[in-house]
């Protein structure tokens, strides 16, 4: 367990943080298979958060299956199981293998968005466009927002609170991440695609506000369509030089996942 707690400047959520922490620390070896979590007291006081932080960070890691409570004992790390999908991460960094896990997302967010809209309450839209914001303000700065990015789909993905889709996404989200964030580079290094993405995005939450769900269907599908030819448009040497530097953290996270 770390001896201290930052918070991240990324707008992610105190328990989104402390989730990431602790599942770290599980996948690393750090905490063992059957090995008991501290109490909530003391997770409270070692991340120096509020006990309904530290709730609703262990709740995240029995929805990603790390963890099991044990009545009257606690909370315990579980062993590791069958993974029934296993992709290749070190070749996300290759443009056909990135473009197909686009394609994995816009068959899991397309419904995602659609049912964001049927379901989305009001405080669901503040989380949204707050998280747009993040988001837009990271691009302004300089930065890719690939950060920004996962807590804007992750805050659509809890308004269409379905936890079976959450927990697939919070499952694809080790692999996909590193194709989003191959994804951000191309767009960030092109003035016309960001204002693109821009673009999508707000179609996306307006038709989520709006409740109109074949409006968020149709605008997350073509979010990622052109996803897709951004991908296609790329300059073969984004490939050969941003995409090889991206790979460093791809191949280091592929190990990760194979130890686990």
């Amino acid at each position: 367990m770390p001896a201290t707690f930052k918070p991240t400047a990324t707008g992610a959520r105190l328990s989104d943080q402390v989730a990431d922490a602790l599942a770290a620390q599980i996948r690393d070896g750090q905490l063992g298979a059957n090995s008991k979590l501290p109490t909530e007291a003391a997770l409270v006081l070692r991340f120096a958060v509020s006990r309904t932080v530290v709730r609703e960070a262990l709740s995240r890691l029995k929805s990603l299956d790390l963890v099991e409570s044990r009545q009257g004992s606690g909370v315990y790390v579980k062993e590791v199981g069958f993974s029934p999908l296993n992709f290749d991460v070190s070749s996300s960094v290759s443009r056909q293998a990135v473009i197909q896990m686009v394609e994995v997302r816009r068959a899991l967010e397309a419904e995602v968005a659609a049912l964001a809209a049927q379901r989305r309450k009001q405080t669901d839209i503040r989380r949204i466009r707050k998280a747009l914001s993040q988001l837009d303000k990271a691009v302004q700065a300089g930065g890719d927002g690939v950060d920004e990015d996962v807590q804007y789909h992750r805050a659509i993905a809890e308004a269409a609170r379905n936890p079976f889709l959450i927990r697939t996404l919070e499952y694809l989200g080790q692999f996909l991440q590193g194709a989003t964030r191959v994804t951000r580079a191309n767009e960030a290094r092109r003035s016309d695609f960001a204002r693109q993405v821009l673009n999508e995005h707000a179609l996306i939450v307006q038709a989520i506000e709006d409740g109109d769900a074949n409006a968020a269907r149709l605008a997350a599908t073509a979010h990622m369509d052109n996803a897709i030819a951004r991908i296609g448009q790329a300059d073969p040497a984004f490939w050969t030089q941003t995409g090889v530097k991206l790979a460093t953290d791809l191949v280091a996270q592929k190990r990760l996942v194979q130890s686990k």
